[in-house]
């Protein structure tokens, strides 16, 4: 595995240190995450981004969807307790799984809803008004300036 050198962007800016550990740890977690259960990230419109996962045979109640520290989490797990099959044929994945999501900043999950077997997961992204930028207006007048050599003047 190759290792990303940030030391170029340490000397250019403040406070993006947390750059590294996301990457580093996007990078782990791709190398060992599993395909279960398939899923989509889309772009719905600016700012507006589902996530849809296939988790066929799951219901609600099976489902559980945190987020924690700028991570989304969903877990399935089923409950099959006394309940034996007998499967000509097992194709179905509906195992047990665990995916995370590593969210932006200010990236809030607005719902979610189970249809049909998919799983949508609403998100948006809610800048704080003191973050956004802002207009500062022009005034037009006389210029409060001092001039020094006057007002010397004026006092002797």
């Amino acid at each position: 595995m190759r290792k990303l050198d940030f030391a170029p962007l340490y000397r250019s800016t403040v406070g993006f240190d947390h750059l590294s550990s996301l990457l580093e740890t996007v990078n782990r977690s791709d190398n060992t995450a599993q395909a279960f259960p398939p899923y989509n990230i889309e772009l719905l419109e600016k700012d507006q981004y589902r996530i849809t996962m296939a988790v066929a045979g799951f219901m609600r109640e099976e489902l559980d969807i945190q987020t924690e520290q700028r991570t989304l989490t969903v877990i399935g797990r089923r409950d099959e307790t006394g309940v034996e099959h007998n499967y000509l044929h097992h194709g179905i994945a509906a195992r047990n799984f665990e995916r995370r999501f590593q969210l932006a900043d200010h990236i809030e999950v607005t719902g979610a809803q189970l249809d049909f077997g998919l799983l949508h997961i609403d998100l948006a992204r809610e800048v704080p008004e003191a973050m956004k930028p802002k207009q500062i207006p022009i005034k037009h007048g006389a210029s409060k300036l001092v001039n020094i050599k006057e007002d010397a003047r004026s006092v002797a």
